[in-house]
Protein backbone atom coordinates (compact mmCIF):
# COMPACT_ATOMS: atom_id res chain seq x y z
CA UNK A 1 0.00 0.00 0.00
CA UNK A 2 1.05 3.44 -0.74
CA UNK A 3 0.77 6.31 1.83
CA UNK A 4 0.85 9.87 1.60
CA UNK A 5 2.19 11.40 5.14
CA UNK A 6 1.64 15.37 5.44
CA UNK A 7 4.18 16.20 8.15
CA UNK A 8 6.00 19.53 8.45
CA UNK A 9 8.23 18.43 11.78
CA UNK A 10 11.16 16.28 10.32
CA UNK A 11 11.92 14.08 13.71
CA UNK A 12 8.21 13.32 13.34
CA UNK A 13 8.17 12.62 9.93
CA UNK A 14 10.75 10.23 9.58
CA UNK A 15 9.67 8.29 12.31
CA UNK A 16 5.96 7.46 10.92
CA UNK A 17 8.02 7.15 7.85
CA UNK A 18 10.38 4.64 8.85
CA UNK A 19 7.77 3.01 11.35
CA UNK A 20 5.73 2.55 8.02
CA UNK A 21 8.27 1.16 5.79
CA UNK A 22 8.89 -1.43 8.34
CA UNK A 23 5.76 -2.48 7.97
CA UNK A 24 5.73 -3.03 3.91
CA UNK A 25 4.43 0.41 3.11
CA UNK A 26 5.70 2.93 0.95
CA UNK A 27 5.45 6.42 1.68
CA UNK A 28 5.95 9.74 0.18
CA UNK A 29 6.11 12.69 2.78
CA UNK A 30 4.60 16.23 2.21
CA UNK A 31 6.39 18.66 4.17
CA UNK A 32 3.48 21.52 3.62
CA UNK A 33 0.03 21.73 2.78
CA UNK A 34 0.55 22.84 -1.02
CA UNK A 35 2.70 19.87 -1.61
CA UNK A 36 0.62 17.75 -0.09
CA UNK A 37 -2.33 18.51 -2.70
CA UNK A 38 0.25 18.21 -5.41
CA UNK A 39 1.41 14.63 -4.86
CA UNK A 40 -2.23 13.72 -3.82
CA UNK A 41 -3.42 15.09 -7.57
CA UNK A 42 -0.26 13.75 -9.13
CA UNK A 43 0.27 10.08 -7.77
CA UNK A 44 -2.65 7.08 -6.86
CA UNK A 45 -2.87 6.72 -2.97
CA UNK A 46 -3.96 3.83 -0.86
CA UNK A 47 -4.47 6.30 2.19
CA UNK A 48 -3.10 9.73 3.55
CA UNK A 49 -1.90 10.70 6.70
CA UNK A 50 -2.63 14.36 7.43
CA UNK A 51 -0.73 16.20 9.92
CA UNK A 52 -3.27 19.58 10.59
CA UNK A 53 -0.63 22.16 11.42
CA UNK A 54 0.88 22.26 7.87
CA UNK A 55 2.68 25.32 6.08
CA UNK A 56 1.09 27.38 3.36
CA UNK A 57 -2.12 25.27 3.80
CA UNK A 58 -3.59 23.59 6.94
CA UNK A 59 -4.51 20.01 7.13
CA UNK A 60 -8.17 21.73 7.32
CA UNK A 61 -7.89 23.29 4.04
CA UNK A 62 -6.37 20.24 2.75
CA UNK A 63 -8.18 17.61 3.39
CA UNK A 64 -11.42 19.97 2.13
CA UNK A 65 -9.38 20.75 -1.12
CA UNK A 66 -8.62 17.14 -2.01
CA UNK A 67 -12.26 15.73 -1.28
CA UNK A 68 -13.52 19.12 -3.35
CA UNK A 69 -11.45 17.87 -6.05
CA UNK A 70 -12.97 14.29 -5.77
CA UNK A 71 -10.66 12.14 -4.41
CA UNK A 72 -11.94 10.17 -1.99
CA UNK A 73 -8.66 8.22 -0.85
CA UNK A 74 -9.08 7.58 3.54
CA UNK A 75 -7.60 10.52 5.28
CA UNK A 76 -6.44 10.07 9.28
CA UNK A 77 -5.70 13.63 10.16
CA UNK A 78 -2.74 13.82 12.64
CA UNK A 79 -2.57 16.64 15.37
CA UNK A 80 -1.69 17.97 18.97
CA UNK A 81 -5.28 19.14 18.99
CA UNK A 82 -7.62 17.46 21.46
CA UNK A 83 -10.61 19.86 21.45
CA UNK A 84 -13.91 18.44 20.72
CA UNK A 85 -14.65 21.20 18.19
CA UNK A 86 -10.96 20.54 16.72
CA UNK A 87 -11.88 16.90 15.94
CA UNK A 88 -15.41 18.27 14.78
CA UNK A 89 -13.78 20.66 12.08
CA UNK A 90 -11.37 17.84 10.84
CA UNK A 91 -14.55 15.16 10.36
CA UNK A 92 -16.61 17.56 9.00
CA UNK A 93 -13.58 18.80 6.04
CA UNK A 94 -13.69 15.25 5.13
CA UNK A 95 -11.61 12.94 7.27
CA UNK A 96 -12.36 9.58 7.70
CA UNK A 97 -10.56 9.38 11.37
CA UNK A 98 -8.67 11.55 13.81
CA UNK A 99 -5.53 10.87 15.73
CA UNK A 100 -4.50 12.99 18.35
CA UNK A 101 -0.58 13.75 19.69
CA UNK A 102 1.41 12.09 20.81
CA UNK A 103 0.01 8.13 19.90
CA UNK A 104 1.52 4.83 20.23
CA UNK A 105 2.54 3.87 17.16
CA UNK A 106 0.85 0.36 17.01
CA UNK A 107 -2.61 2.46 17.19
CA UNK A 108 -1.41 4.26 14.08
CA UNK A 109 -1.45 1.09 12.28
CA UNK A 110 -4.57 -0.30 13.77
CA UNK A 111 -6.56 2.88 12.82
CA UNK A 112 -4.23 2.66 9.09
CA UNK A 113 -5.84 -1.03 8.63
CA UNK A 114 -9.38 -0.08 9.78
CA UNK A 115 -9.75 2.59 7.20
CA UNK A 116 -8.01 0.43 4.26
CA UNK A 117 -10.99 -1.62 5.27
CA UNK A 118 -13.61 0.43 4.70
CA UNK A 119 -11.92 1.36 1.52
CA UNK A 120 -13.77 0.45 -1.99
CA UNK A 121 -11.68 -2.67 -2.27
CA UNK A 122 -11.69 -4.23 0.82
CA UNK A 123 -8.41 -6.58 1.77
CA UNK A 124 -9.38 -9.74 3.52
CA UNK A 125 -7.33 -10.90 6.52
CA UNK A 126 -5.96 -13.93 4.12
CA UNK A 127 -5.81 -13.61 0.37
CA UNK A 128 -5.29 -17.10 -1.57
CA UNK A 129 -4.20 -17.84 -5.24
CA UNK A 130 -4.02 -21.39 -5.66
CA UNK A 131 -1.98 -23.09 -2.81
CA UNK A 132 -0.12 -19.58 -1.79
CA UNK A 133 -1.54 -17.93 1.08
CA UNK A 134 -1.20 -14.25 2.44
CA UNK A 135 -2.24 -13.08 5.55
CA UNK A 136 -2.82 -9.27 5.89
CA UNK A 137 -2.67 -9.16 9.35
CA UNK A 138 0.69 -10.70 9.95
CA UNK A 139 2.45 -11.15 6.88
CA UNK A 140 2.67 -14.57 7.00
CA UNK A 141 2.91 -16.50 4.28
CA UNK A 142 3.22 -19.88 2.83
CA UNK A 143 2.62 -21.82 -0.22
CA UNK A 144 1.23 -26.06 0.36
CA UNK A 145 1.70 -25.29 4.31
CA UNK A 146 5.38 -24.25 3.58
CA UNK A 147 6.15 -21.11 5.28
CA UNK A 148 8.26 -18.43 3.33
CA UNK A 149 10.26 -15.73 4.62
CA UNK A 150 10.22 -12.73 2.54
CA UNK A 151 11.62 -9.16 2.55
CA UNK A 152 9.27 -6.18 3.66
CA UNK A 153 9.35 -5.16 -0.48
CA UNK A 154 8.97 -8.63 -1.29
CA UNK A 155 5.64 -9.24 0.81
CA UNK A 156 4.88 -5.46 -0.42
CA UNK A 157 5.06 -6.70 -4.40
CA UNK A 158 3.34 -9.99 -3.77
CA UNK A 159 0.40 -8.51 -2.08
CA UNK A 160 -0.14 -6.31 -4.73
CA UNK A 161 0.17 -9.13 -7.13
CA UNK A 162 -2.23 -11.18 -5.05
CA UNK A 163 -4.91 -8.40 -4.65
CA UNK A 164 -5.07 -8.54 -8.56
CA UNK A 165 -5.07 -11.96 -9.13
CA UNK A 166 -5.05 -13.52 -13.04
CA UNK A 167 -4.66 -10.17 -14.01
CA UNK A 168 -1.47 -8.45 -15.87
CA UNK A 169 -0.33 -5.54 -13.82
CA UNK A 170 2.42 -3.81 -15.44
CA UNK A 171 5.40 -2.11 -13.95
CA UNK A 172 3.69 1.59 -13.39
CA UNK A 173 0.95 0.48 -11.86
CA UNK A 174 3.30 -1.80 -9.25
CA UNK A 175 5.96 1.19 -9.07
CA UNK A 176 2.36 3.13 -8.13
CA UNK A 177 1.34 0.99 -5.24
CA UNK A 178 4.41 -0.81 -3.90
CA UNK A 179 7.67 2.24 -4.50
CA UNK A 180 7.59 5.75 -3.22
CA UNK A 181 8.63 9.36 -4.93
CA UNK A 182 12.37 7.67 -4.71
CA UNK A 183 11.58 5.09 -7.24
CA UNK A 184 13.78 5.32 -10.69
CA UNK A 185 11.36 4.63 -13.32
CA UNK A 186 14.85 3.78 -15.83
CA UNK A 187 15.82 1.66 -12.82
CA UNK A 188 15.24 -2.42 -13.20
CA UNK A 189 14.41 -2.84 -9.63
CA UNK A 190 10.92 -3.98 -10.21
CA UNK A 191 11.88 -6.98 -12.36
CA UNK A 192 15.02 -7.91 -9.33
CA UNK A 193 12.07 -7.63 -6.64
CA UNK A 194 10.13 -10.20 -9.05
CA UNK A 195 13.37 -12.48 -9.77
CA UNK A 196 13.43 -12.65 -6.27
CA UNK A 197 10.03 -13.36 -5.74
CA UNK A 198 9.57 -16.05 -7.87
CA UNK A 199 12.99 -18.13 -6.12
CA UNK A 200 10.57 -18.11 -2.80
CA UNK A 201 7.13 -18.86 -4.29
CA UNK A 202 7.57 -20.89 -7.28
CA UNK A 203 10.81 -22.63 -7.12
CA UNK A 204 10.33 -26.35 -6.04
CA UNK A 205 6.74 -26.08 -6.71
CA UNK A 206 5.27 -28.18 -9.65
CA UNK A 207 3.19 -25.48 -11.24
CA UNK A 208 4.77 -21.81 -11.47
CA UNK A 209 1.88 -18.85 -10.16
CA UNK A 210 3.96 -15.85 -11.56
CA UNK A 211 4.63 -15.03 -15.12
CA UNK A 212 6.46 -12.69 -16.79
CA UNK A 213 4.31 -10.97 -20.09
CA UNK A 214 6.94 -9.55 -22.26
CA UNK A 215 6.10 -5.83 -22.95
CA UNK A 216 3.01 -6.00 -20.85
CA UNK A 217 4.06 -6.63 -16.67
CA UNK A 218 3.45 -9.34 -14.58
CA UNK A 219 0.56 -11.55 -13.63
CA UNK A 220 -0.19 -13.77 -10.70
CA UNK A 221 -2.21 -17.05 -11.53
CA UNK A 222 -3.04 -20.58 -10.57
CA UNK A 223 -4.72 -21.15 -14.04
CA UNK A 224 -2.81 -22.98 -16.68
CA UNK A 225 -0.55 -20.03 -19.02
CA UNK A 226 0.18 -21.43 -22.28
CA UNK A 227 3.75 -19.14 -22.77
CA UNK A 228 5.54 -17.10 -19.89
CA UNK A 229 8.83 -15.50 -20.29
Amino acid sequence: MRVLLAEDEPRVAGFIAKGLREQTYAVDVARDGEEAVYYAGVNQYDLVILDVMLPIKDGYAVCSELRGSGIRTPILMLTARDAVDDRVRGLDSGADDYLTKPFDFKELLARLRALSRRAAEIRPEVIRVGDLALNTANHAVNRSGKSISLTAKEYALLEFLMLNPNRIVGREQIAQHVWDENFDPFSNIIDVYVRRLRTKIDVGFERPLLHTRRGEGYMLTAEAVTADD
